[in-house]
């Protein structure tokens, strides 16, 4: 990329058709890949239909689509012709995608067949026309209908502005009500830049995408920033389950991907333990650190041939990962690194590449971006994390006094986040601020970190610490899959036997996180969670669903 090119998507775009126009671009997985060049062709076609559809500078264009080839293609259509993109998550509910739509006023909705039924009816008013992403054809419009011509111009060749308004991207937040983050072209194409300091990409690379495009971590890691370098993005045409995803991984034999803790934590938990428990002594040999270094080191070979034998960056961000399960990535030797970011930093603020992971960190911040931990406490050095740089978002959309609430006038972001930085600026999250507990004696308790202990309990599938009358309570959801092996020999009585097992169940758990924890961490009592947690798009528990 040249040193003077905009920050803008248009401008990277084309630099990129101009060095890498042959190179693939995108792909379902198993399939043909379309060429950067073809890929543009495509793009200005659209930018022709959507001005046909009515929409100009300034307007807002929505995508409710699961991930797809067409999807990157829609998306810089549309932010290409300088209107704005508003992501929309597929896992939202009617509702939520009748709200998003309506506070945005999106004009136009690129949907995806399968989603099309949470907008049918009713849709919001401004709302003018439907598109089929899969066939970029009119579902439905207010306006004199128009057919997508593969060979059509939009009129002007439009110059969009580095700070133009690129997205609206609504975050589906553990606290509830969604906000709009206006991200610019410049936050964005900064962010992807920078992280590409982090870890290169050329046109030999494959991304495997299994996270939502219209999520700013998958988003600007994983479409802008191969872009960048040319590199080929391949999506799945289904939900990413172990049936769907293992047959991609051993076709795409991806280099990088983009994946969430709980992720990886279900394939520790569910596939790589329990064989390390099958045989007494591999249980025994398993406790002691030497041995468990050797045998983590077995595992990851397999767990490395597994995900196609050429990862070289397995990028973990979204939450913060359960410590055992980081331990056994790096004993592993697998190429796994963590990132820090939020919707509002678009996201990334802290990264370090596999060859420089620090255990429990998220690495010092990327390069062109200030993080200082705000009034930290003077024993512990913790305190609230803020973030300056280029990539911090616009504001929130409509919303002047909550972005007043987290911009200071000298602009720092207030992430909302506590942690602190070690001598060698590396940073470590401790948990979010309105998640932490006050214990009686005045001590900061964080949920998170009590929450990872309960979760490496063997019959534990998650959990959720929360406060009540001044106690602390579990909720666990078992795995029922372990509790089957452990009472298999109850098999016929199992539902029987389960519920007489429960509550000592139960009691057990919390003996064994109270023997893990400090004194005023220890929980007071444990709940069963008979169903698993509501989640967010990066697989976040939804906290204030559980709240009392």
């Amino acid at each position: 990329m040249e040193e003077n090119t905009r920050l803008t998507f248009q401008a990277l775009f084309y630099d990129t058709v101009r060095k890498h126009g042959n190179s693939m671009a995108y792909s379902f997985a198993g399939e043909e890949p379309i060429t950067y060049s073809v890929a543009a062709a495509r793009i200005r076609a659209l930018s022709a239909f959507l001005e046909k559809a009515g929409i100009s500078r300034g307007d807002r264009v929505a995508i409710l689509s699961t991930n797809m080839p067409n999807w990157p293609i829609a998306y810089f259509s549309i932010t290409f012709m300088g209107a704005v993109a508003v992501p929309v998550l597929p896992d939202f509910s009617g509702t939520e995608v009748f709200n998003v739509l309506e506070h945005s006023e999106a004009k136009v909705v690129f949907v995806s067949s399968g989603l099309l039924y949470k907008i049918e009816s009713p849709k919001p008013v401004t709302v003018k026309s439907l598109i089929q992403i899969e066939d970029f054809s009119i579902i439905s419009t207010d306006n004199e209908p128009v057919l997508f011509d593969a060979s059509a111009l939009p009129s002007e060749n439009y110059e969009v502005e580095e700070e133009d308004i690129a997205s609206i991207i609504y975050t589906s937040g553990t606290t509830g009500r969604s906000k709009g983050v206006m991200l610019t072209h410049k936050n964005i194409c900064f962010n992807a830049i920078r992280g590409r300091m982090i870890q290169d990409v050329d046109e030999n690379d494959r991304f495997l995408s299994v996270l939502p495009l219209s999520h700013t971590y998958e988003n600007t890691l994983g479409l802008i920033l191969p872009m960048l370098g040319g590199s080929c993005v391949y999506y799945l045409r289904k939900p990413p389950t172990p049936p769907v995803l293992l047959p991609a991984l051993e076709t795409v034999r991806p280099t990088i991907m983009l994946t969430v803790p709980l992720i990886i934590e279900k394939v520790y938990f569910n596939k790589i333990l329990p064989t390390f428990r099958e045989k007494t002594i591999l249980r025994l040999l398993y406790k002691i650190p030497f041995f468990r270094k050797k045998l983590n080191a077995v595992a990851g070979k397999k767990l490395y041939k597994t995900f196609g034998g050429h990862l070289k960056f397995f990028g973990i961000g979204g939450s913060k990962i359960n410590k055992t399960v980081e331990r056994f990535l790096r004993e592993a030797k697998f190429p796994y690194a963590v990132g820090y970011g939020l919707t509002e930093t678009a996201p990334l603020l802290a990264g370090a590449n596999p060859q420089k992971t620090v255990f429990e960190s998220t690495g010092p911040a990327i390069n062109g971006i200030e993080l200082i931990i705000n009034n930290p406490d003077k024993k512990t050095g913790e305190g609230e994390i803020w973030a300056r740089g280029p990539n911090i978002m616009k504001g929130y959309y409509k919303e002047p006094e909550m972005t007043s609430g987290v911009l200071t006038p000298d602009g720092w972001f207030k992430t909302g986040d506590l942690g602190i930085l070690d001598a060698r600026n590396n940073l470590f999250i401790k948990g979010r601020l309105k998640n932490m507990i006050v214990g009686a004696s005045g001590e900061n308790i964080y949920p998170e970190e009590i929450e990872s202990v309960i979760n490496n309990f063997r019959f534990v599938a998650e959990s959720l610490v929360i406060q009540q009358k001044g106690k602390l309570v579990a909720l666990v959801h078992l795995n029922m899959e372990e509790l089957e092996k452990k009472y298999q020999h109850l098999k016929h009585e199992m539902e029987e036997k389960y519920e007489e097992k429960k509550e000592e169940l139960l009691i057990e758990i919390k003996e064994y996180v109270n023997t893990h924890v400090n004194k005023f961490s220890r929980i007071n009592k444990v709940i069963l969670q008979p169903v698993p947690f509501q989640k967010t798009a990066t697989l976040k528990i939804k906290r204030f669903l559980y709240m009392q």
